[in-house]
């Protein structure tokens, strides 16, 4: 399994990290790809240096990707017509297309939503289909998984587990970080 995490200046630290280093747990290869600079800071100035830039990974073969939330990082997703293109190709390939916070709104402008169930940060709500949004901390359609936010970035990372390992290496992983759901 390899994933493609997205990132961009202004990403929500806990979000991203967070999600890495469990995926990364779990033995599933992150490449993290940044949208503008091999340094990224993030929305708290903290400072991540991404394997790589998006234009030298666009092309290779990854099983899903993941965009971490947070502002301006999310906007900065959004308004990046290779970040579009790529969420689009994933999901036409019936790839994983994962996203927490406010990144959801990204897989929106995207048109991937579409009478799909979805949760982000409560202040997105009104942007999202009424009879699609979800107030749970993560939220499974098919191959679209969305977390609500920073707090829910350990459930976020374990379901992502859960559904690329199995149930099994998800509990394993979360009895090894000492996490209780």
């Amino acid at each position: 399994m390899r994933v493609l995490c997205l990132l961009a200046p202004g990403f929500e630290e806990i979000e991203a990290v967070t999600v890495i280093d469990l995926l990364r747990r779990a033995g599933i290869r992150v490449v993290t790809a940044s949208i503008a600079g091999k340094s990224v800071c993030g929305s708290h100035n903290i400072i991540i240096t991404a394997d790589a830039l998006l234009d030298e990974v666009v092309h290779e073969d990854f099983d899903a990707c993941f965009l971490p939330g947070g502002q301006p990082g999310t906007r900065n997703l959004a308004d990046d017509d290779r970040v579009i293109a790529l969420i689009k190709s994933y999901h036409h390939k019936n790839r994983f297309v994962t996203a927490i916070c406010a990144a959801p709104t990204v897989l929106l402008k995207a048109g991937i939503l579409s009478g799909r169930l979805i949760t982000a940060y409560p202040s997105e709500k009104e942007t999202f289909d009424p009879a699609c949004y979800r107030e749970e901390d993560v939220v499974c359609d098919g191959n679209i998984i969305t977390g609500r936010g920073a707090g829910a970035a350990i459930p976020f990372a374990l379901r992502l587990v859960e559904s690329w390992q199995g149930r099994e290496a998800a509990k394993s992983l979360a009895a090894k970080i000492v996490f209780r759901p």
